[in-house]
């Protein structure tokens, strides 16, 4: 491409371009004022600039009629969107994400002008209200996450007949979910970290769905029960809200759901009744923590959950959104966890990765079930803050892949077993606040935990914990009783007092998010919708 600080020169010397990629190379000084008077020598249909340190918006895609896909994400444009770019008239995807946007000149209706359009990106930016009118008949995919949108939802989306992506997370929306949603047939409903409250409609669920987080809102009520109709859901998210509810058994029935996350809501009573068959056979992820359920789990509770106990994927697939031959994770999904004492943000392709169980801040009791022995491909597993009791079940050695363990603040007696000592990537591990006794196993995973992983357990012993065990105390008791004697003997000796220096804490890592830039889905997206 040569020197690429000259790309002004660069475009006005192309003869037969007509696709243009520069995303993710960071350029300096890139000067992009050609006037918009000033035709380029081929026409251009794709521009990626995802990245580029553009401080201004292109003019001179002004008179591009052909222009199909642009990309300027990522970069340092700042102002209002230019009323012209809706007027191309073979415009279909728009990304003007991660920018300093603040507003679209012209009238409200002004992006109604790109007839062809089909997917826009506004997300990460500093739109506020009024909310943009869309383009009824071909919008598709609408992405507006983390903008200043207040008020209530507007319910001219309800219009976008065609629409099966929304996402609306983190902006200031507030008020109930408007009825009309019904009209809509999504594949993706994200609504994320707003203000909205009420009950969630039942008709706004649409059977298509395959992703539904509504997480950090206000909504209240049970869960919806039309959600047994998504037969293709995989990732379900309302955590923290106000929802009353009991467990919701009947989502085992569906045959995809691979995320399950309730944390931090009202839901009450068991999580297990006698004659229920609980088989989640594809979950990765299972949190209800911070909720008020009760019972006892039978000790084949975890039982057919398949894809927790096997390392190959039963269909290699998560989270995809797939319609009409397009198979593309391109839209943000996100999950609170409780990873070796930390929270932290599970994106992207974390979800590959990361198999989790969270049953933490509930009233469970009795045995934890033997079961849990099979979920050897579990990385992170909490059942703290419970009334569980009995002993540690020795099958925990069989999770071959821990990394994080947390029993504490619950009522397990007995040993704790040095099996756990052999799980090579458990860094992270807390018996606190227990009724455990006896020796802390002498292995290098054990040793190595601070000391506040075993603290209140009167019953245990050995380092980490200055409690020393029986046989210790005796020997160092005699010695003392020796020593005293011989001073009374008049014999000088200085006794060497063994300091307890704690283990070294593991390394934390928090997990990598990866985001993909790809853009070879977008002539499918283009030769389906024309």
């Amino acid at each position: 491409m040569g020197n690429l600080n000259r790309l002004t020169d660069m475009l006005l010397k192309l003869s037969s371009v007509t696709w243009i990629d520069l995303g993710d190379n960071q350029l300096k000084g890139i000067n992009l004022k050609i006037s918009s008077t000033v035709s380029l020598p081929s026409p251009i249909e794709y521009l990626g600039l995802l990245s580029c340190n553009i401080s201004e918006f292109p003019k001179f895609l002004r008179n591009q009629t052909s222009l199909e896909y642009l990309d300027i994400s990522a970069n340092q444009i700042e102002g209002q969107v230019p009323e012209w770019l809706w007027s191309l008239p073979e415009l279909r995807y728009v990304n003007i994400s991660h920018n300093s946007f603040n507003g679209f000149e012209g009238p409200a209706d002004v992006i109604q002008g790109g007839r062809e359009l089909l997917v826009l990106d506004i997300s990460s930016n500093i739109f506020q209200d009024p909310f943009p009118l869309l383009p009824v008949v071909s919008m598709n995919y609408l992405f507006s996450s983390n903008n200043r949108f207040s008020g209530e939802i507007p319910k001219t989306i309800c219009e976008l007949d065609n629409l099966r992506i929304l996402v609306l997370s983190n902006n200031n929306f507030s008020g109930s979910i408007p009825r009309c949603f019904e009209n809509l047939h999504l594949y993706v409903l994200h609504l994320r970290n707003n203000n909205l409250s009420g009950i969630f409609p039942e008709e706004a669920i649409s059977h298509h769905l395959q992703s539904f987080d509504v997480g950090h809102n206000l909504f209240s009520g049970e869960l919806p029960k039309s959600l047994i109709n998504c037969s293709d859901i995989e990732f379900l998210n309302v955590e923290d809200n106000r929802i009353n509810d009991t467990f919701p058994s009947w989502l085992e029935l569906l045959p995809n759901l691979q995320i399950l996350v309730l944390r931090s809501n009202e839901f009450y009573g068991p999580i297990f009744s006698p004659g229920d068959s609980l088989s989640f056979s594809r979950l990765r992820i299972f949190d209800i923590s911070e909720n008020r359920f009760t019972g006892v789990l039978p000790s084949d509770y975890f039982v057919g959950w398949s894809v927790m106990s096997s390392v190959v994927d039963i269909d290699g697939r998560i989270i995809q959104y797939t319609v009409t031959g397009i198979d593309r994770d391109f839209y943000h999904k996100s999950v609170a966890l409780i990873n070796k004492g930390l929270k932290m943000e599970l994106v992207g392709s974390g979800f590959t990765i990361y198999k989790t169980i969270d049953v933490s801040g509930n009233r469970l009791e009795g045995d934890i079930p033997e079961s849990i022995g099979l979920l050897k491909e579990v990385i992170v597993l909490s059942m703290s803050n419970n009334a569980f009791t009995g002993h540690i079940p020795p099958s925990l050695s069989n999770l071959s892949n821990l990394q994080s363990l947390d029993l504490s603040q619950n009522r397990l007696s007995g040993s704790i077993p040095g099996e756990l000592g052999k799980l090579t990537f458990l860094e992270w591990m807390n018996f606190s606040h227990n009724r455990l006794e006896g020796p802390i196993p002498e292995t290098t995973q054990i040793q190595t935990q601070d000391s506040s992983s075993f603290t209140e357990n009167p019953g245990l012993c050995g380092a980490p914990l200055l409690k020393k065990c029986g046989g210790e105390e005796e020997a160092t008791k005699q010695e003392q009783d020796e020593d005293k004697e011989e001073e009374d003997q008049v014999f000088s000796w200085i006794a060497a007092a063994i300091g307890y220096v704690p283990g070294v804490v593991c390394g934390l890592t928090i997990g990598h998010i990866l985001v993909s830039h790809k853009r070879d889905w977008f002539m499918r997206i283009v030769s389906f919708f024309t």
